[in-house]
């Protein structure tokens, strides 16, 4: 209650708005004549009569029931009130704003993969954004029987059926079990729809969802790690000099015996590796010898004509007319 001049007026507010509060519902007493509404930024206040709508108030500021009010309720919707004895009307405060919660599977998930008989537990965490867009379908489920609900309920309500929702869009967009952040999009995508779906009814919107990681037990993410490092050497050569590097590098601060025992091994793959490379280029060049005694053969072949007499040789070494060498 708040005075002003000579009597008692009511305020109607969220007098104890709450940023995890979805809507507030004033059903404490009459409105009098003389009250004020309160809207604060962030919030709309809805007029109920008998669980229905008769008037939603968007712009946040201070306004007077009797004169700003009533004549609006009246002219729009016939509803007439009775400042004698007050009147007894709920107001919906709505939060506006657009909510953000993070979560998170509780247990991992058992994805199906050809590679593993028993499937392969994935845990993954992210964030998702939800908002009112619909107060008549909200008071109808929601509001009509409870003064307030806040943003844990959604999120309970969500995580609930999430597992669930992953096992389905991660087996159907998921093409590659070992990297399931490349297609984190589409299955953010998939799983938005049916959760839009599943709160549609309630009044409110699922406005984004995102997967923000993957996360494979210890073993799989160690070989997904050495693959990885693999693939980005390439060549086997690279692979061991980066390991003698890195062999090296650790063992610096230690005794001298296993410093030289470090260059020792680097000495010996690096003779190794020369090897390796003059023994293919020995190799390359006997092929190219045998290529070109091959090509230095072909030239001697015995020709078609003997060029003394013009006879027509069928490859013998010497005409059969007569007698000159051909080959």
């Amino acid at each position: 209650m708040a005075f002003f001049g000579n009597q008692f007026s009511d305020v109607v507010e969220w007098d104890e708005f709450r940023e995890d509060m979805i809507f507030w519902k004033w059903t404490n007493q009459e409105i009098k004549k003389g009250s004020k509404l309160i809207i604060r930024p962030g919030q709309d206040a809805v007029f109920l009569n008998n669980g229905k709508i008769e008037g939603i108030f968007e712009d946040d500021g201070e306004y007077d029931i009797e004169s700003e009010i009533v004549p609006f309720l009246s002219t729009l919707k016939g509803f007439r009130f009775g400042f004698n004895s007050g009147m007894r009307v709920e107001v919906l405060f709505v939060n506006t704003k657009e909510f953000a919660v993070r979560w998170g599977t509780k247990n991992p998930i058992n994805i199906p993969a050809p590679q593993l008989p028993g499937g392969m537990p994935i845990r993954a965490n992210g964030t998702f954004q939800f908002k009112v867009n619909d107060y008549m379908a909200l008071i109808d489920k929601i509001a009509g029987i409870r003064d307030s609900y806040l943003v844990d309920e959604v999120k309970i309500r969500i995580t609930a059926i999430l597992d669930q929702l992953l096992m389905k869009w991660i087996t159907k967009e998921g093409k590659n079990m070992f990297n399931l952040q490349a297609n984190a999009h589409e299955i953010g995508a998939g799983i938005q729809d049916d959760l839009n779906m599943e709160l549609m009814d309630d009044g409110m919107k699922i406005t984004g969802f995102q997967v923000m990681s993957f996360n494979y037990p210890q073993e799989i993410q160690d070989m997904i790690n050495k693959s990885a490092s693999h693939g980005m050497v390439g060549d086997i050569s690279k692979y061991q000099q980066i390991s003698v590097a890195d062999a090296m590098g650790k063992s610096s601060g230690s005794n001298t015996a296993s410093d030289m025992a470090g260059m020792m091994m680097g000495m010996n793959i690096a003779k190794e590796m020369m090897d390796n490379q003059k023994g293919s280029g020995s190799e390359n060049q006997a092929a190219a010898g045998n290529q070109n005694s091959q090509a230095a053969g072909g030239n001697t072949a015995a020709p078609n004509f003997c060029p003394n007499c013009g006879q027509k040789n069928e490859g013998a070494k010497f005409c059969p007319n007569c007698g000159q060498k051909l080959a």
